[in-house]
């Protein structure tokens, strides 16, 4: 049965915007574009000086933990306004990864200890599964729980590079799911190679691994059912950075770039163009706070507004991000221009959890949408 609408507040608290304010600040200040750049070509993308600032400076790596155990005592809504400004600052760092897919399981775990260590920033933990696992999804076979021992591999694991623990999905012998804290310094971590050099990708092999049981059986499923819907939702947040970054951008470029004597803005197709990006951001905004709403409120309405989300964001961040490459002309071809680093974010968050046609069929179970109905295969006669 579909779920009873959900009413949310779509507009940003006082709260919120402050929040917004602070974490520009900072990124600002610390991961400006040069810097990120910068990064990719050093080989070390990851930001671990910034990573370590979000977590003492502005204490945002545990927004949606309460206090009593170590958190900010804040919701989703408010990691949703943190991810917008790391969209936008295309910031090298595991919040995502950490702050919400990790935080989220072990939340629904009730594991508090390792929950403590997340929160405060002082260690990185990442959910082992492959980056492009959907909400819905089989739960993962590709591990197997063998007398307390890890046994397999795990492809294209998002912030495993960086992470102090796995969180990692296996199944015992019997079949029965379970999901493991692992400590990363007892499993083969090897970088792979990522569309998007601001979150490297890596793979994971298991070879006798020790782990602590988090949940085991439908908890587990439930588990990591409830991380993949939480970091779908918030996910199009990020996405919704990426995309006003590129527009804004695109907007002062060509209001001051003259091509026969006029701003490239003036012509009727540009202002044509980014008039239908404005729209487009402006409803992916809508959708991306109503799902950020609705995972921070335990609505029922949940699952299908991450489906709804990631269905519409994942084609929009893309479209806008390339269309501002297009628009800038040359120099946004060029290595220099951070536009590239959009994109290419844009493009490998429309795969991550789930690709938007993964998610459309997702949404038509959730809503018990019925299969189309092909027409019978006639009968060819002998």
């Amino acid at each position: 049965m579909s779920s009873p609408e959900h009413s949310a507040d779509l507009g940003y608290s006082e709260v919120e915007q402050e929040l917004r304010g602070n974490v520009r600040a900072l990124l600002t200040a610390r991961s400006p574009q040069s810097a990120v750049l910068a990064g990719t070509e050093s080989g070390q993308p990851v930001d671990t000086a910034l990573w370590r600032a979000l977590g003492s400076e502005l204490g945002v790596t545990g927004l949606a933990v309460p206090e009593k155990w170590g958190g900010a005592g804040a919701s989703w809504r408010e990691t949703a306004v943190v991810l917008e400004e790391l969209g936008r600052a295309v910031a090298p760092v595991p919040y995502l990864g950490t702050a919400v897919l990790a935080t989220a399981a072990l939340l629904a775990a009730g594991e508090t200890e390792l929950l403590t260590r997340a929160a405060s920033g002082e260690r990185v933990v990442a959910l082992a599964v492959p980056f492009s696992t959907a909400p819905g999804s089989a739960f993962p076979v590709t591990v197997r729980l063998r007398d307390g021992r890890l046994h397999g591999t795990v492809g294209r694991v998002a912030d495993a590079l960086t992470a102090g623990t796995l969180l990692l999905p296996a199944v015992t012998d019997d079949g029965a799911p379970a999901l493991l804290a692992v400590a990363a310094d007892a499993v083969g971590v090897r970088p792979v190679v990522s569309l998007d050099m601001t979150r490297p990708l890596a793979d994971i092999t298991l070879d006798g691994a020790p782990g602590h049981l988090l949940a085991g059986g439908p908890g587990a499923v439930r588990v990591l059912d409830a991380a993949l819907t939480t970091g779908a939702a918030l996910l199009a947040s990020e996405q919704l950075g990426v995309a006003e970054w590129a527009l804004e951008t695109t907007l002062a470029y060509v209001k001051q770039r003259h091509q026969f004597g006029r701003p490239v803005g003036s012509f009727q197709a540009v202002k044509h163009r980014l008039a239908d990006l404005w729209v487009s951001v402006t409803q992916l905004r809508a959708v991306a706070r109503y799902a950020a709403d609705a995972v921070a409120t335990g609505s029922p309405d949940a699952a299908v507004a991450a489906a709804v989300a990631q269905a519409f964001a994942s084609q929009v961040v893309v479209t806008v991000a390339e269309e501002a490459i297009q628009l800038h002309g040359g120099i946004g071809f060029t290595w220099e221009h951070p536009a590239h680093l959009y994109l290419k974010r844009a493009k490998s968050s429309s795969i991550a959890l789930g690709t938007a046609d993964r998610h459309r069929a997702h949404l038509a179970l959730l809503v018990d949408l019925p299969s189309p109905v092909l027409p019978a295969t006639p009968v060819q006669e002998q």
